[in-house]
């Protein structure tokens, strides 16, 4: 054999070995790289929702407590209804003496995730003053608008000490909704799938997931030790599985869809009246706080006023409902909204779905208790167009006891009410009758 022969053939051999190795080498560190940008995204979130998850339940703690005390000062003291309208002028010249002449609300906490929109910081002050005023003297809102915008603006600000880039800044803005939302209404799991699932209908942002949880359990945790305790309603006849009670329960979901719709329907076009006959900011909130004590005072009760999370509560004790009570709590959320009171729409959402649920249940058979609950829920979904939060929902404050009832009666409601929602920023952006990229704005 020739001795050159050879040497070239081992030099042959040794070349692709080195290169093989090489290679090797170069996926080797390609995975160790990876690794390490995983291991770091995770605790870089751990660290800034965590962050972000305290001061949302810190926030959401001295929100809790102070709703908590001002809707105990006005049950003791029912003449302070008659300050509303003054309550409601002091609400304008905080909002007109800050810049805020139109006042975005919620919708621009929702449309900063997907879009480059600020927000400002005062609007974490401004909502979390004009809802104490608003539940002081008897206004009709609830607490969840105020949750989004403290979350979000606390969510935004953190993102700014952080320097952080578009897209972890989207991130952390639905941390802080996570954050503040879990700490007022005690429902952590709930808190992180809503506050993804509501800014885009049909788009689920899964790379939020750990750090909204991680912010959500950590603001449950803050407001807990200041006091807060979780949403919990013990339902004891829910019925066993049956067909026809199925059939009932899917047929409340869908009348829980009109009366969602009707609700959003009469929520924007009462906005609009109001501005169409009051001009004038100070004027339209004094004329909407006067019309709710001439309808107190008509109807001859406070039952409507407050956010109405006393009237759930009742009912869910064993308290009956009214044929009428969730008509009068539309019209009273209305008017209070329309008019510029601040707070929410959800909490009202709650006490109309469970008035709904609990006269509905009655009438077609069902325990009256778990009409209600059913109505709750249902009711929920067919406002904010999110079913899987609005089934975790039920979970976390009825168990898991008739879950499939539950789950039917929100999907249809989902379903049924159409395209309607309570926040006109939000994007729905798949059909809900056939796989179909739409991309409209809730109604």
């Amino acid at each position: 054999m020739n001795p050159e022969n050879n040497e070239n053939h081992i030099f042959a051999c040794k070349k692709p070995i080195g290169e093989i190795t090489e290679n090797f080498k170069l996926i080797i560190k390609r995975k160790i790289f990876s690794i390490k940008n995983y291991i770091f995204t995770f605790f870089k979130w751990f660290v800034i929702a965590a962050l972000t998850g305290c001061a949302g339940g810190l926030t959401g703690g001295l929100f809790h407590e102070s709703v908590k005390y001002v809707t105990e000062l006005h049950n003791a003291n029912p003449f302070l209804l008659y300050f509303l309208p003054f309550g409601g002028l002091i609400i304008v010249l905080l909002y007109r003496s800050l810049k805020f002449k139109n006042d975005p609300g919620t919708n621009i906490i929702i449309s900063s995730v997907r879009t480059h929109n600020e927000v400002p910081i005062l609007i974490a002050p401004l909502i979390f003053a004009s809802t104490v005023i608003t539940q002081l003297f008897g206004g009709s809102a609830g607490r969840e608008g105020a949750a989004l915008q403290l979350g979000g603006s606390i969510g935004r600000q953190i993102g700014s000490l952080f320097r952080l880039d578009e897209k972890d800044m989207h991130i952390v803005i639905m941390c802080g909704m996570s954050g503040v939302f879990s700490s007022l209404f005690g429902t952590p799991l709930t808190a992180v799938i809503f506050a993804i699932e509501v800014i885009s209908v049909g788009v689920f942002y899964y790379s939020a997931l750990v750090p909204c949880l991680i912010a959500s359990v950590s603001g449950f945790f803050i407001s807990s030790l200041m006091g807060a305790s979780p949403l919990f309603f013990n339902i004891e006849n829910i019925p066993q599985l049956e067909i026809t009670v199925l059939l009932k329960v899917v047929f409340l979901g869908a009348l829980c869809a009109v009366v969602s719709i009707i609700f959003c329907i009469t929520l924007k076009n009462t906005a609009k009246l109001f501005k169409k006959i009051f001009k004038n900011p100070y004027i339209r909130i004094f004329a909407g706080g006067c019309i709710i004590i001439i309808l107190t005072l008509l109807i001859n009760t406070h039952r409507f006023n407050g956010t109405g999370m006393e009237y759930v509560e009742s009912i869910f004790a064993g308290e009956k409902a009214y044929w009428f009570d969730f008509i009068m709590k539309i019209i009273f959320t209305a008017i209070t909204i329309a008019a510029g009171f601040k707070g929410g729409e959800i909490v009202p959402t709650m006490f109309i779905g469970t008035a709904f649920g609990y006269f509905t249940g009655s009438l077609i058979g069902i325990d009256p208790q778990f009409g209600a609950a059913i109505g709750l829920a249902a009711t929920f979904c067919g406002v904010v167009n999110c079913p899987i939060a609005s089934i975790i929902l039920s979970v976390e404050i009825f168990g898991t006891s008739g879950l499939l009832y539950f789950a039917a009666a929100v999907f249809v409601s989902y379903m049924l009410s159409g395209y309607y929602g309570l926040y006109s920023s939000q994007k729905i952006l798949y059909s809900k009758l056939k796989a179909e990229f739409i991309n409209i704005n809730a109604k």
